[in-house]
C-alpha cells in the first residue's frame, strides 16, 4: 500500500486574508502566492512586513494560477491583512543546543507534529515572541538584524556566566550572551529575556549574577524567570538535580530573591523589569502582585501575570454585575482546569456564586500524559479532560480553558478536537480565557451552543502560531 502524499505548500502561500482588509478588497484570498514585494523577492514574512510599510506597495502574486501584479495605496504602516501558511519559507531554523532540561525531549509520542520541531529561529522570535538562544546566528543574520532592526527579540539566557550557560545549553561553542546583547543594543534592538530556573544549577548566587548582568544591559526591557518544565519522562531520562519541580520552600526563596531585585529596579527605573512566573507564586503560596507591578505584562505568554489578569478581569466583571450591566442567570456551571490554578479559580468562583447564584464547580485535572508535576491548564491533553469529565456529574454548562487548545482553536495537544470531546461527553463544551467570557456566554445563551457550531477563535496573541498546523479553510 502506498503512503498518502503530503501536500507541498509553495513558498509565500497565503493561508488567510483578514476580512475587510486592503488585501481582501484587492481580491486576494487563501491559496494565492506572494512572490515579490516592490520587485524584491521575499524570503519570509519578515521580508514581507519590512517591504510593505510604505504608502505604495506592489505585490507580484500567483492568483487563480496566473501571475499578476497587484498595487496598493494605503496609509504608511497599515498592514495589508495577509497571513502566510509558513512562517519561514526556507524552513524553520532548528536549535543546535542540547539542553538537559529541554521539554521537547520529554514529549511522548502522539502529539501534534509541529510540537516536536525544536525551533530556534530569530525570525519567529520577532514575529511571534518565541524565545531563542542566539547560538546559531550567521554573519548574514546579524547583517539582516541590523538592516531591518528586528525589535524586540525574545532571548533565552538561563545564565550570563559563560561556562554555566554552555553547560545549561549543552553547547561548548555557545557565544557570550552579554556580548551579543551589547551588539543588539548598538543596533537599537530591545530584548525580552528568559531564565529557565533549574534547582541547584542556575539559581541562588548564579541567578543574582544573571539578573544583575541583564539589568546592566540598557536594551533588556524584561526578565522572566520560569521554573524548569519537569515531566516524569524527562526526570527518568535525565538524572540531574536540576531536572525536577521546585519545592514550596524553593519557590518561596525564588520569590523573595526576585522581590529584592524588583524593589531595586522600581527605585532606580520606576518599573519592575524582573518577573517570577505565576507558577512560582502559586507553588510558594505567595500573594500575586498587583497589576501595576507587571509593567503592562510584557511576558504574559510566558506565564507571567496570567493569574493577575484573571483576578483583574473578575474585579471588572463583578462591578458590571453589581451595576446591573451584566445579568447572569442562576444556573450550574463546571470549569475544568489544571491543578495549579484550581484553588485560585475556586476562590474566585465562590465570589461569583455568592453574587449571582450560579452553582459553580471547579474540577482540577491530573495530567496523565506528562505526570502530575506538569500542572498548568495549557498542557492538559484532550484525553485527560475526556476521561476525567466522563466520570463526573456534569453541570448545565461545561467550560474548559482556551489555553488548552492550539493557536487556531482546533486541537488539544494530543490531536483530539473540541468536537471529539463533545461527542464523548454528549454535551456542548465552551472554551474561555476569563470569567468575563464565561459569564457573558451564559448571559447571552451562547454557552449552550457548544463548539460544534461555534469553533473557538484563533488566539488573539500570536505566540504559539508556529507550533500548530493552520486550520482548514
Amino acid at each position: 500500500m502506498s503512503r498518502p502524499r503530503r501536500t507541498v505548500v509553495p513558498p509565500g502561500a497565503i493561508s488567510a486574508v483578514e476580512p475587510d482588509s486592503i488585501a481582501e478588497e484587492a481580491g486576494l484570498r487563501p491559496g494565492d502566492q506572494v512572490l515579490a514585494v516592490n520587485g524584491q523577492p521575499i524570503r519570509d514574512p519578515v521580508d514581507y512586513r519590512f517591504q510593505t510599510t510604505d504608502d505604495f506597495v506592489e505585490l507580484e502574486v500567483v492568483h487563480d494560477g496566473e501571475l499578476a501584479i497587484v498595487e496598493f495605496e494605503k496609509p504608511i504602516d497599515e498592514p495589508l491583512g495577509i497571513e502566510f501558511t509558513d512562517e519561514a519559507f526556507d524552513g524553520t531554523r532548528i536549535c543546535n543546543n542540547k539542553c538537559f532540561f529541554c521539554f521537547l525531549k520529554g514529549l511522548p509520542k502522539g502529539l501534534r507534529r509541529p510540537l516536536y520541531v525544536k525551533d530556534d529561529d530569530y525570525r519567529l522570535s520577532f514575529l511571534h515572541g518565541n524565545f531563542v538562544t542566539l547560538t546559531n546566528l550567521s554573519d548574514d543574520d546579524w547583517t539582516r538584524l541590523e538592516e531591518q532592526r528586528l525589535s524586540p527579540l525574545h532571548v533565552s539566557v538561563h545564565a550570563t556566566d559563560l561556562e554555566l550557560r554552555r553547560r545549561l545549553l549543552g553547547n561548548r561553542n555557545a557565544p557570550d550572551i552579554l556580548e551579543q546583547l551589547r551588539r543588539l543594543a548598538d543596533m537599537r534592538i530591545e530584548v525580552h529575556t528568559q531564565v529557565v530556573l533549574c534547582p541547584g544549577v542556575n539559581d541562588g548566587d548564579a541567578l543574582d549574577q544573571t539578573v544583575g548582568d541583564l539589568l546592566s544591559q540598557g536594551n533588556v526591557v524584561s526578565i522572566g524567570v520560569v521554573p524548569v518544565g519537569s515531566s516524569l519522562e524527562g526526570e527518568e531520562r535525565i538524572k540531574d538535580a536540576g531536572m525536577r519541580a521546585h519545592s514550596k520552600s524553593e519557590a518561596q526563596r525564588v520569590v523573595r530573591q526576585l522581590r529584592r531585585w524588583q524593589r531595586q529596579t522600581r527605585s532606580q527605573r520606576g518599573n519592575s523589569v524582573v518577573f517570577p512566573s505565576d507558577e512560582f507564586y502559586l507553588t510558594a503560596g505567595a500573594q500575586i502582585p498587583s497589576k501595576r507591578r507587571y509593567d503592562g505584562f510584557p511576558q504574559w505568554e510566558n506565564g507571567v501575570g496570567m493569574t493577575r489578569t484573571l483576578i483583574e478581569d473578575w474585579r471588572n466583571t463583578r462591578r458590571r454585575i453589581q451595576e446591573g450591566r451584566l445579568n447572569v442567570p442562576s444556573t450550574s456551571a463546571l470549569i475544568a482546569c489544571g491543578t495549579l490554578i484550581a484553588p485560585t479559580l475556586r476562590e474566585l468562583c465562590n465570589e461569583v456564586s455568592a453574587l449571582t447564584g450560579v452553582d459553580f464547580r471547579v474540577i482540577p485535572i491530573q495530567n496523565s500524559l506528562f505526570g502530575e508535576r506538569v500542572n498548568v491548564s495549557g498542557l492538559i491533553p484532550g484525553g485527560d479532560f475526556a476521561i476525567a469529565l466522563a466520570r463526573t456529574e456534569l453541570a448545565e454548562h461545561v467550560f474548559l480553558p482556551r489555553a488548552s487548545l492550539d493557536y487556531f482553536g482546533a486541537k488539544f495537544l494530543d490531536d483530539l478536537t473540541p468536537a471529539d470531546l463533545e461527542s464523548t461527553l454528549n454535551r456542548p463544551v465552551s472554551f474561555v480565557y476569563t470569567l468575563s467570557e464565561l459569564l457573558e456566554s451564559m448571559a447571552d445563551g451562547s454557552a449552550r451552543d457548544g463548539t460544534a457550531s461555534r469553533q473557538p477563535q484563533p488566539n488573539p496573541r500570536s505566540n504559539g502560531r508556529s507550533w500548530t498546523t493552520p486550520a482548514a479553510g
